[in-house]
């Protein structure tokens, strides 16, 4: 009997494509069509509107590029002497990540049933997403500030500020995980009178669990980076330090200071990164 080649067996088992899945995967390799093309002048003379309407001038930006050298050269060589201001600082501003992560995943995924379409009813549906649409248009600094006069200055404003301003960010990625699932198992449930319930535990969080689970991480990278800002308003965390720094222009605290926040985030970014891998 002869031997198959390696060549001919892996030509034996490559899959064949149908010619219609063949067309569609060459059609995406074609040039565009008309209607793109002339969309091209159109999108152009918005990106020109919006750099002359927003005063964008490459020749101020060469300029300036020479403060900005003088500004970087007087962070270094950065000053230690704070070291442990700044680890307990850091601590506190990961603290109100996790908390805020925690609690805003849970309202955003909650809130998320009732934003999916494919979920809620339509007089569910639309109410929610305006609410998120509310919350999304307002900085989260807007909530800090309105929370430290509500609860005082502190992480706890912070935290509060974090988990609001999640549900209108992360509830909305949420519900679209959830809307963009495969439709057959779910209709397969319902076929044979699945309850709602069931419907949503068995048929559609399984599917959007790896993507949720992803989006979680990615809400709680941002809160790392977005609690040091919120500390600026006297919400907690190290923003306060790094701000008192630079008003009292201490730009070795400052530079020690940023070197921290850079390296913790680069931890979490890295781990991130790897339970994302194990997950997807």
């Amino acid at each position: 009997m002869p031997t198959t080649t390696p060549e001919r067996a892996r030509a034996t088992a490559a899959p064949r494509l149908e010619p219609r899945e063949r067309e569609r995967l060459e059609r995406a390799f074609r040039v565009p069509r008309a209607r793109f093309l002339l969309g091209l002048p159109v999108a152009a003379v918005l990106l020109i509107w919006s750099f002359v309407g927003a005063g964008f001038d490459f020749a101020k930006l060469g300029e300036g590029a020479v403060n900005m050298g003088d500004f970087l050269s007087r962070l270094f060589p950065p000053t230690w002497d704070k070291f442990g201001t700044i680890v307990a600082l850091l601590i506190e501003t990961l603290q109100m990540a996790i908390v805020g992560s925690v609690l805003g995943a849970v309202l955003s995924l909650i809130v998320a049933f009732g934003a999916s379409s494919n979920i809620a009813p339509k007089w569910l549906y639309y109410p929610t997403r305006w609410i998120m649409n509310v919350i999304r248009s307002l900085p989260d600094l807007v909530f800090a500030l309105m929370f430290v006069s509500a609860v005082g200055l502190g992480p706890f404003a912070g935290i509060l500020a974090m988990t609001i301003g999640s549900i209108g960010s992360i509830g909305k990625v949420f519900a679209e995980a959830m809307e963009s699932v495969d439709r057959g198992p779910v209709t397969a449930m319902q076929a044979v009178g699945a309850s709602r319930r069931q419907v949503v535990q068995y048929g559609i969080l399984p599917q959007a669990a790896p993507l949720l689970v992803s989006y979680t991480l990615l809400l709680f990278e941002g809160n790392v980076r977005g609690a040091t800002i919120l500390g600026m308003v006297g919400a907690g965390g190290i923003g306060l330090e790094l701000t008192t720094a630079m008003k009292m222009y201490d730009y070795g605290h400052l530079s020690a200071i940023v070197i921290c926040i850079i390296v913790l985030v680069t931890v979490i970014d890295q781990a991130s990164a790897v339970i994302r891998r194990k997950i997807t």
